[in-house]
Formats: structure tokens, sequence, C-alpha cells
């Protein structure tokens, strides 16, 4: 039976690659390869909403593509090789149409000679000592560097990288040090010889501490560490089969039309309907392949990692680059295909894993942590709508009822809706809510769309019924029109003061919602100064209809505002800007390589609620007076200046005393900001420690109230005088 997907999902979209070559399967014959590629080079660009030919843009794009998905660090290939693989492109358009994909592999073994002649200098480095007193830097972000144009060149870029490599080693050692109580440090001058080294190793039977949350693993000298990773990552690039190197170059090749295109073999489809499924036994993450590491770009609600509370905990933007079983030494992951990395997190429910993790407060990687999570299963009514009611204090003095729904995601029980009026459905959830807080006498709601990456579009129509008057809600432009798609419903479930809260993962649906209750003056939103910026439909659907010859992700429509504008790339600009950690980070569809261009349509025919714009400057500059006296935003906004500064500075230092300088400051400001956050009150209940422990949601309410005592200040004002 074939399949074809159509999702808006940026949870979907993005980590599809984690499950691209996931399963084995005997290694077919080239000619079952040729004919895979030839097919996906004539039917992709007629299926693609762009209709683009592969012109030199496409050619070139995808080159870039294939480079980054093997090099993304460009500290293996040489500028000299990327000028013969760039002069590979007047020929490799006919190579591609007549399924001649030599050129796939003709770079995969350039690149192994080079990883070969790298990992061999890297041994001669490590036979010498680094002199760590001496002030200098490493360009740690390389997405954009230059090419070594020399033998001299190249070889400086691995000293300065092994020696970075080599002093985060000695430093991490320090941390763990300090995390067990030890007062003592590592240093590669006092390092136990191999001897003293072999009787204190560390115990693997023995048990990892669970609080605070860090696991040590078996101690490893820096050397002795480096040279296992890299002989790790050549072991894993020497396994490359031909249809592993093939799924790169074909998805690279994909990637050249848009970001969320994609290839897939045939084993592929079927991890990604077992994902569909949202039933998997694992931690609860979206993974994307990102600088050779695994990226948690969502936590998935219900999910073990969602549910930790810790404060070492994964967080979106780390960067997980190892992974270990209970009492078993950590498996580097660094480049290793996505894939393998989930299969790796991913295991038997109940059991224990540790991650060693590159947070992303500070992506250069100078700190890192460890978490460790117990394996669940993850199921989808964990995933569902849920709500909350809060007494908050307006500034005279009134207790106003605020009612707070977050919704993680727009999912949708598609199959029975038609016949079973009951069916899972995210926007039947949320109106059941509001019946619920009307009887509660709630006088504003929080609509709590923070890192909820899309789904189902006929959910998002609907949830914004929930909220106006019939209408339309969003126009869709496909390969030969565009239509508008309204809400037929005219009874509102709630016509009270609506903030709808977002963050820069807020994504497609999403985005759709905030913006058409924006557009009608309905809602105030707040949160990140915008939102991910995915206005695009994805279809996924099997390869010239033949299941044996895998599937493509394309895409095959464009969101457009009821006003005419696209989310894409610009998303939503909230009213009220409370920014996140996302927004200090590199998070949103700009920072994805070759994103569709933002673009317009004619608006479509709607009335406006009213203007919003008469409250919300009042709004706005009340919070912002509130949050300059709160010493808690204050930490907090200096906690977001630090990850902005980090991930702008694009060298380290590789003096010892000076990242070791920098890591004790960055533990006092954390510390520093955890005294604040318990100075702010906080009670025993659950409830009020998670609204202190998140100071957007917290002002998000503070706002409401304030709204709802203007309304009744204005109704008062109005009232006729009666005497």
């Amino acid at each position: 039976m074939k399949r074809r997907y159509t999702f808006l999902s940026l949870l979907i979209a993005l980590p599809l690659l984690a499950y691209a070559l996931a399963g084995a399967r005997p290694q077919q014959d080239s000619d079952y390869h040729s004919k895979i590629t030839e097919t996906l080079a004539r039917e992709f660009p007629r299926e693609h909403l762009s209709r683009r030919a592969l012109t030199d843009e496409i050619i070139d794009q995808t080159i870039k593509n294939y480079v980054a998905s093997l090099d993304f660090d460009r500290v293996y290939f040489r500028a000299d090789d990327i000028k013969q693989f760039e002069s590979r492109a007047d020929t490799l358009r006919e190579e591609l149409l007549e399924g001649d994909n030599r050129f796939a592999f003709e770079l995969f073994e350039v690149f192994k000679e080079r990883m070969h002649n790298r990992i061999a200098f890297v041994d001669t480095l490590l036979e010498n000592d680094f002199d760590f007193e001496v002030e200098e830097k490493y360009r740690w972000k390389r997405r954009d560097a230059p090419w070594s144009q020399d033998k001299t060149e190249w070889d400086e870029l691995w000293r300065k990288r092994v020696k970075n490599e080599y002093l985060r080693r000695i430093l991490q050692d320090n941390n763990a040090d300090e995390a067990n109580g030890k007062n003592e440090t590592y240093d590669e001058d006092t390092a136990p010889d191999d001897d003293e080294k072999e009787n204190d190793e560390a115990d693997p039977d023995v048990e990892p501490k669970e609080d605070p949350g860090i696991f040590i693993p078996p101690h490893l000298e820096p050397a002795a560490y480096i040279r296992n990773r890299y002989t790790q990552y050549q072991h894993v690039m020497e396994d490359a089969d031909e249809e592993w190197i093939l799924q790169k170059f074909l998805s690279s090749f994909a990637r050249a039309f848009d970001p969320h295109c994609d290839y897939m073999f045939p084993a592929a489809v079927e991890d990604f309907e077992i994902e569909m499924k949202l039933s998997l036994v694992g931690i609860g993450a979206t993974l994307r392949p990102e600088d050779g590491a695994a990226r948690i770009v969502s936590l998935i609600p219900g999910g073990p990692a969602s549910k930790d509370t810790r404060d070492i905990r994964l967080r979106p933007g780390d960067k997980i680059i190892a992974v270990a079983e209970e009492g078993e030494e950590p498996v580097s992951i660094l480049h290793w295909p996505l894939y393998r990395s989930v299969r790796l997190i991913r295991g038997e429910q109940g059991t224990r894993v540790i991650l060693t993790v590159i947070p992303a407060s500070d992506p250069s990687g100078v700190t890192t942590k460890e978490v460790d999570l117990v394996r669940d299963e993850i199921k989808l009514e964990e995933r569902e709508a849920r709500s909350d009611i809060r007494s908050i204090t307006d500034p005279d003095g009134t207790s106003r009822k605020v009612g707070i729904i977050t919704v993680p995601t727009f999912y949708a029980d598609m199959q029975g809706r038609r016949a079973d009026p009951n069916a899972t459905s995210v926007s039947r959830d949320v109106a059941r809510i509001l019946r619920e807080m009307r009887n509660e006498k709630v006088e504003a709601v929080v609509l709590d769309l923070r890192s909820n990456g899309g789904g189902s579009l006929i959910e998002a129509i609907l949830m914004t019924g929930l909220f106006i008057e019939a209408g339309p809600v969003v126009q869709v432009r496909e390969r030969r029109s565009v239509s508008i798609v309204p809400n037929n419903d005219p009874t509102v479930a709630f016509d009270g003061p609506l903030a709808v809260l977002v963050n820069r993962v807020s994504a497609s649906a999403s985005e759709i919602v905030a913006a058409a209750l924006q557009d009608y003056g309905r809602a105030i939103i707040i949160g990140d100064s915008k939102t991910h910026g995915k206005g695009s439909v994805q279809t996924v659907t099997p390869l010239a209809r033949r299941e044996d010859f895998g599937s493509m992700k394309v895409t095959s429509a464009l969101f457009y505002r009821i006003t005419g504008e696209s989310t894409q790339l610009y998303g939503v600009s909230p009213d009220i800007v409370i920014p996140s950690a996302f927004d200090a980070a590199e998070f949103g569809e700009e920072f994805l390589d070759n994103p569709l261009e933002w673009s317009t349509v004619d608006p479509a025919m709607y009335s406006a609620y009213g203007d919003l714009q008469e409250v919300i400057p009042q709004l706005r500059e009340t919070s912002e007076a509130r949050r300059q006296e709160d010493p808690r935003f204050q930490a907090y906004l200096e906690m977001l200046e630090r990850i902005r500064s980090m991930n702008e500075t694009e060298k380290i230092t590789l003096h010892k005393e000076t990242r070791r300088d920098h890591q004790r400051t960055e533990r006092e400001l954390t510390e520093i900001q955890n005294q604040l956050m318990d100075q702010a009150g906080v009670t025993d209940t659950e409830e009020e420690e998670e609204t202190f422990s998140d100071l957007v949601k917290l002002e998000a309410l503070q706002i409401m109230a304030d709204w709802v005592q203007m309304q009744r200040e204005d109704e008062q004002h109005t009232e006729p005088d009666e005497s």
C-alpha cells in the first residue's frame, strides 16, 4: 500500500535524518542505485513547489551541502579540494540525469584520504606536550571559515584544534572532580603514570550518582581520550557502505531546493512510520545533526527529558557528543550518522542512559555536562493539551483568575476524525478546557505555544476558531493556485483577553494560529523577538510511486497570513518581547542553509475585532518597568547576554588559566541566578515552583492581569451616571 504523508511540523520535519539509514538491508547492485539517482534527479524538481530546473545554482548547492555533510567544520578538506569539487559542477547535472552517481563516491574517497592524513597528524601532535601558558585563540565557529590554503595552514589549524580538545578534556576532569566534591585538579604535568592509572580507574560496576544528575565516566588521560575518539571516528567512516554514502549525497541534492527536503531509502521510511505513531522508548527528544554532534531541537512533552526538573538537565540547543549505558564507559558519537546515535540513545524501557552534552549556553564546548535519564515510552496522550488556573494580583491589589492552556503540538487522529466525534483532537481538548475555565470565572487566558513545532493544519484552523467568529484563518499557495482556508464555525468559546506565548521553536501550525489571532486583533503575542519562520508544507511520497525506490520529502505548499504576508523566514513578531534562551542562540529558519525566500500574496477579506494597538503600548511599558525592577529578571537577562555573546564570539582562548577563570565565572553567575530564584518567594507547591522558575510565563500572566484591570477601569468609566 502506497502512503503519502503531508505535514507542517517542525518537530517531524527536522529529525528525519535520524532514521535515514535505520535498519540494515543487503547492499544493492549499482544499477539499482543508478535508477534511484536518475529518478530523483528527474522527479524532484517537478514535485517541488518552486518547479526549479537543475540550474547551476542547484548543482552548486548540492556540492556545498554534500561537502558540509562530511566536513561541517571545514577542517578535513583543503581549498584545492573544494576547487576540484566545484569544477565538476559543469558535468554533474548530466551525470545525475543519467543516474551516474560516481561523484558521490569519488568525493568520499578524497575525504577518507584527508581523514587518514589528519588522524596520523593527531597522533604526532599528541606525542608532544602543549604549552597552555601561551596567549592564543582557536576559531571554534567554523561554519563559514575559509578553507586551509596549504599544508602549513592545515597543520596550524589542526594543532590548535587538538590543543583545544586537550584543554577541554583537562577542564572537564577538573569539573568532574568538583562535582564529586573533590578539591583537586587534573593537570597534564601531574598526571599519574600508567601503573598508577591502572589502580585508580573507576569501577565500572559502581552505579552513577543520581543527584545532581552527573555521571562521572571512567577516567581517561586526555591524549588517550582524543586518540580513542579519532580512532572510533575512523572506524565509522571506514564502515560506511554504498547506501550510507548515497543517502548523504541524494539528501544533499534534495536540500539544494530548501532545507526541509530530503530523500529516504526504504529502511528509513519504516522508522519514519514508527516515529509517526508516537510510541517510542527513549529520552523524548527531537534531534538533528549539527557540527558533528546530535543537537536537541526540542523536548517531547511527556518524555523523560521534559519531565526532568533538576538543575543539570537537557535543554533545546544542547549537543549530545557521547552516550553511555549505566556503569559503562561513554561512547563518543561525534560525526556518527544521526540514525546510529539515535539507536544508541534509545533502548529498553526502564534502563538508564548517560549523555555527555555541550550545553546550549556554551556552544563553543568550553564546558560540558553529563545528564542521566531513565528511558521510558512516549505516548500521544502525554502530549495532550493541559491547563492550569492561577490567581494573579493586578496593580490595584485585586486577585485575577488567569487560565493557562499549554499546547505541545497540534495532534489529531486524522483517520478517526470523520467516524468518531470523540476522536483525538487538540482543538476539542482546548474547547473542553475553555468550558471548564468559563465555569471557574476565568477572566483572561494565556495560550502557550512555546516550542510547539506544528502538526495538523485542520487543528490549527479549528483552534483559531475557538477565539474568533467565522472568517479566513490562513492562505495556502500550492503549485497552481492560492486558496483561503476559513474557520466556518461562528461560535466563540472565549471572548475575553487572550495572549499567545511563543518562542523561536514555535513553528508552522503554531505560527498560523499566532498570526491569525494577531491579525484579527484578537490576541496579544508575547515571547521571543520572532517565531521560527517555517512557512512551508512538506509531503512524503514514494519516489516514482515505487516503495522499493524509497521516498522523497518535498515542499509542496507555502503559508500566508490573511494580510498576504508569508510566515516564511520572518515568522510572527510578538507585540511584547520577553526573550528566552532561544532568542540568544541561533534558532530559526534564517540560520538554516538555503532557506526559501519570504514572499507575499493578495490579502484576504476579513474584519478585525478591534485595535489592540490602543492597549499594547501601555501593557508593554508597564511590563518593561516591572521587569526592570525585578532582580530575577536582571539576572535572567544577564544570562541571556552571556549566551548571545558566546554565540557571537568565533574564537576561544587556549590559555588554561583564562579558560578556567571563564568556567568559574560561569558557575558563580549560575549560582547567583539560582539564589535570586530562591529569594522570589517560592512555596512548596509544584505549580508555584514551575511559575517562579519560568519568568517568561510569570510575566505573561502578570500582563494579562494588567489587561483585565484596564478593561474593568474602562467599563467603569463608560457606565451611565444613575444619579
